[in-house]
């Protein structure tokens, strides 16, 4: 099925492309969120005549994510969590806790946000982690999980 992308995606294209994606992948994810539409004749000329103001509010949308990326970069979150003795936690740091601590520190993230490519956290010590807060502005924190006092 061809579409026409409302908005930059990771891997597929930038705003204004047309691609071919599978069918299921258009109807039952692009589309019903709107990051696109059918390629047919009258959405090109629609899109045609809204393009500066899609432009205008994706260039927006990527400057918000520049200044947080900008607060971000760098900066050590510090998580606790109860541990044994050996340093392996009782539970696990996940992206939601990580997102909850990044919020908590005044900038705006979801949890969706942060990149654990190897599954939660499972032990005390210091770990490199990406928050992406939009397709070009991925930011690299460290998250110190440290035991606690209980």
């Amino acid at each position: 099925m061809q579409i026409i992308l409302l908005e930059k995606i990771g891997g597929l294209g930038n705003l204004g492309d047309i691609v071919t994606v599978k069918s299921g992948y258009a109807r039952n994810f692009l589309i019903p969120i709107g990051k696109a539409k059918r390629a047919t004749e009258s959405n090109m000329k629609e899109f045609e005549a809204r393009r500066a103001e899609l432009e205008a509010k994706q260039a927006g949308i990527l400057a918000d994510a520049k200044t947080r990326q900008e607060k971000l970069d760098g900066q050590t979150i510090t998580i606790a969590q109860k541990a044994g003795v050996d340093g392996r936690l009782f539970g696990s740091v996940t992206n939601a806790d990580i997102a909850e601590a990044i919020v908590a520190s005044g900038v705006e993230a979801a949890k969706a946000n942060v990149r654990l490519p190897e599954g939660p956290l499972k032990a005390v010590g210091e770990y490199e982690v990406e928050v992406a807060l939009h397709t070009d502005a991925v930011a690299k924190i460290n998250v110190v999980v440290v035991p606690s006092a209980e």
